[in-house]
């Protein structure tokens, strides 16, 4: 395992910090450590740990100070480190989402094509041509960041982001993509539109994707798309259709 830095985060937070890049290395360290973590929890060998935040680069454990202090905290998280494997595995699912690209769905798709010197055909085969890492989940509830895009495909935000990005929008920026679970502001480019519920708190578990989960996207005519999004409406979508496998992460 890698040593991280131990950053303050008030005094109710202890964020462990790994690196500064988007690094599946790093990522598989962040996760091993939260699936031991969880573990510890569980079996009570961690009182008074809230919370633990998984992100790209570090681990944000939440504690009450009242339960447990800063210092054993750091102290017993030392212990854990070093008995963790960065090869710890945990459960993780390989998924297959439909995508409608470009026009109304993907607004961006032809001037991304157009920047990048690329056909919109290109930019839609490039896109699905890889299977995607869920690094995190973050910004919006059931959020996905995920990598790594085709570096033919690497584009910036925009300078100036929408009011509204319509909700199951699928965008691109830099190495990573993404799925908007909900109408939002955002500055990335939309290249598609995902009939799939991301989030829905009414499932007994609301965020569809998670940390270490793959996905690979399939392009899916507008008529293919209405199909669905009617059956999502309706609760009457069978989600299991677009799940390829169990996996370990």
């Amino acid at each position: 395992m890698p040593q991280p830095r131990f950053l303050n985060l008030g005094d109710r937070a202890l964020t462990l910090e790994f690196g500064e890049t988007i690094d599946q290395q790093l990522v598989s360290a962040v996760s091993a450590l939260d699936v031991r973590l969880t573990r510890e929890i569980t079996a009570g060998r961690l009182n008074g740990v809230i919370e633990t935040v998984p992100t790209f680069r570090s681990l944000t454990v939440i504690f009450d100070p009242l339960v447990l202090s800063r210092t054993k905290l750091q102290d017993r998280l030392i212990a854990v480190l070093s008995e963790t494997e960065a090869s710890v595995q945990q459960s993780a699912r390989h998924w297959c989402l439909p995508v409608c690209y470009g026009e109304d769905y993907g607004p961006d798709l032809e001037s991304a094509a157009a920047s990048l010197g690329l056909t919109e055909e290109k930019v839609i085969d490039l896109h699905v041509s890889q299977t995607y890492l869920v690094y995190m989940i973050g910004f919006l509830p059931g959020f996905p960041y995920m990598g790594d895009v085709d570096p033919a495909l690497y584009l910036p935000r925009h300078t100036e982001p929408r009011v509204r990005v319509p909700v199951g929008s699928v965008a691109i920026t830099g190495q990573q993509t993404a799925i908007y679970p909900w109408e939002s502001p955002g500055g990335w480019q939309l290249l598609g539109r995902c009939p799939l519920a991301l989030f829905d708190a009414q499932r007994s578990e609301p965020a569809l994707l998670g940390p270490g989960d793959r996905v690979d996207f399939q392009s899916i005519s507008e008529a293919h798309y209405q199909e669905l999004a009617k059956a999502m409406q309706a609760g009457s979508l069978d989600f299991s259709q677009f799940l390829l496998q169990e996996v370990n992460a």
